[in-house]
């Protein structure tokens, strides 16, 4: 339910900021907000996503998100500036549930199963998001931002009462000390130096992150609103289209593949960068076609691309999960996710730059060649490490 009403703010508030500002630095600015406090608060999220009742911290903050949601349209506060607080107290938020659920998921689920089913979920998870974004951009037409956040707060409720009924048990190890806390995070980071194995998995994954995140968060919905000027429709299409993509590579990981998905890793991967070079020349400015074959190709080129990623970050996803055991598994996926969040904000305030001064179809070729380099730079010299356990 949270990822349906997600999916709708996911949508709705690009295109919100977008209308009003039409600024590429703004955009990058919004998605900074939600980036740089995960980055300061991640540390303690994990060690509480350790000592603390799981379940009741996903039912806690999913409720609370609710509430602000609903105080934000209740008391009208939709300023460019207000928002951009409700976007770094929301990533807050989000960063201690993700905590919990994070280092849930793996103690419910048998290691040989775990790349069927973290691809059952997340099937389930695009379904969801499947119906989002199409609806974000049908609801932000209707009725403006205003309308979106309701929606999305209802959500929120949603899923936090469903999520009483979740059946899981973790021992509560209250912090007694800040020197406690410390400590539990120096445990996470060391394990994290210690295993040379998730060390190359983990340093793939931060430079396909500092590259991929600007293109997807920022590029892509400026392309599709600025440049080739999208309706709010077309643009919850798009990623809709994606989302169907992804759908069917994770039901084909569900179905057939299972833990051999690993083996396509790298087909995979390159297969991607065809997809993103086809990207690159349908939007630069030899490509003289009309706005309709333009959004028929885009279409096409979004169903690929979530297909390929879907067999590209499951086997990663799953490999990582095996590596790390359950009593430390909140607060090194918090490192993890604390080094994700330290290896996006520079990309994300250059890409944004650069599109107030260079073509778009300039930068998203710039990406490109970039992340081709960190593809082949592994596939040379770890290609065992990422395509086998």
């Amino acid at each position: 339910m949270s990822q349906i009403g997600w999916a709708v703010h996911e949508v709705a508030l690009p295109l919100y900021i977008l209308d009003k500002t039409k600024s590429g630095s703004m955009m990058s600015i919004f998605v900074l907000a939600d980036i740089l406090p995960s980055l300061v608060f991640m540390p303690f999220a994990g060690v509480v996503g350790d000592r603390y009742n799981r379940k009741a911290l996903m039912v806690c903050f999913d409720l609370l998100r609710g509430v602000l949601l609903f105080g934000v349209v209740f008391l009208n506060l939709l300023g460019i500036y207000q928002l951009l607080i409700l976007q770094i107290v929301l990533a807050i938020m989000s960063t201690f549930f993700g905590a919990s659920t994070s280092a849930m998921f793996p103690d419910l689920v048998e290691s040989d199963k775990l790349e069927r089913a973290n691809s059952i979920v997340s099937s389930f998870s695009i379904v969801a998001r499947l119906v989002g974004p199409a609806l974000g951009g049908l609801i932000y037409a209707v009725g403006g931002i205003k309308l979106a956040f309701t929606v999305n707060a209802l959500s929120f409720f949603g899923s936090g009462l469903f999520e009483i009924f979740i059946r899981y048990e973790w021992k509560t190890r209250e912090i007694g000390s800040l020197s406690e806390i410390i400590e539990d995070i120096r445990e996470g980071l060391s394990f994290l130096r210690s295993s040379r194995y998730l060390m190359v998995l983990i340093s793939f994954a931060l430079f396909m992150n500092a590259l991929g995140q600007p293109f997807g968060s920022v590029l892509e919905p400026y392309v599709y609103r600025v440049v080739l000027k999208l309706s709010s429709q077309q643009f919850g299409v798009l990623q809709s289209a994606l989302m169907v993509g992804m759908l069917l590579g994770n039901i084909l990981v569900a179905a057939r593949l299972g833990r051999r998905a690993g083996r396509f890793f790298f087909k995979s991967l390159f297969f991607n960068g065809a997809v993103m070079f086809a990207f690159v020349l349908l939007i630069s400015p030899p490509a003289k076609l009309s706005v309709g074959i333009i959004f028929i190709s885009l279409l096409a080129i979004n169903l690929l691309w979530g297909f390929s990623s879907a067999i590209i970050n499951i086997p990663l996803q799953a490999k990582i999960q095996r590596a790390v055991p359950s009593e430390l598994r909140g607060r090194v996926f918090s490192a993890l996710g604390m080094l994700v969040n330290i290896s996006s904000p520079l990309g994300l305030i250059v890409i944004g730059h650069l599109l107030d001064i260079y073509p778009a179809w300039e930068v998203a070729f710039g990406i490109w060649c970039l992340m081709f380099l960190v593809v082949l730079v592994y596939y040379v010299k770890f290609r065992d490490a990422l395509v086998n356990d």
